[in-house]
């Protein structure tokens, strides 16, 4: 660790993390083998799995969990608040009491290509791809490419799934 990286006490780092400067980690954990880059936030209650690499200027959210061997392209932002506001009913700045943390799942093996937003309460099947710049409204199944806003199955990694049909949109 240095001087350029914030890390709470609270971070859970597995064996052989390689972390970047200018990086900001509380309350998370972070699995073996896994590569930070600079400019990135983990928040509290994320999870982050084994071998996965995390480019920079990426913010993971609360809420938040990334399987293993997963890849997280540059300026990826997550979300973990469907219908955000800066004030409660009365008009007061909002507290953590005031909402609840929507989660996301991205499975084992996906990619996020880079400027990439997943909306809460999604998950991204095993070894998908979410394409560079596409918005994740809804699940993405395994083995999918998504492209766009809101993001669309393109087709299938395995083609034997596209023989089938399965590649019709999300």
């Amino acid at each position: 660790m240095n001087t350029f990286n914030c890390i709470a006490d609270d971070v859970k780092l597995g064996e052989n993390v390689r972390l970047s400067k200018f990086i900001n980690l509380y309350g998370c954990e972070i699995g073996d083998e896994t590569k930070i880059g600079a400019f990135v936030e983990i928040q509290k209650n994320a999870k982050i799995g084994r071998c996965c690499k995390i480019s920079s200027h990426t913010f993971i959210c609360e809420g938040v969990t990334i399987e293993d061997n997963v890849f997280i392209g540059h300026g990826v932002m997550f979300t973990n608040d469907a219908y955000p506001r800066a004030t409660s009913l009365d008009g007061k700045l909002q507290t953590e009491a005031d909402w609840r943390v929507e989660t996301t799942v991205v499975k084992r093996g996906a990619s996020i290509g880079t400027g990439a937003t997943i909306l809460p309460n999604t998950s991204i099947g095993e070894n998908a791809i979410v394409g560079a710049g596409s918005v994740v409204t809804r699940d993405v199944p395994a083995n999918a490419i998504t492209v766009g806003n809101p993001a669309r199955v393109l087709r299938y990694v395995n083609a034997s799934e596209k023989d089938k049909g399965l590649n019709a949109g999300a």
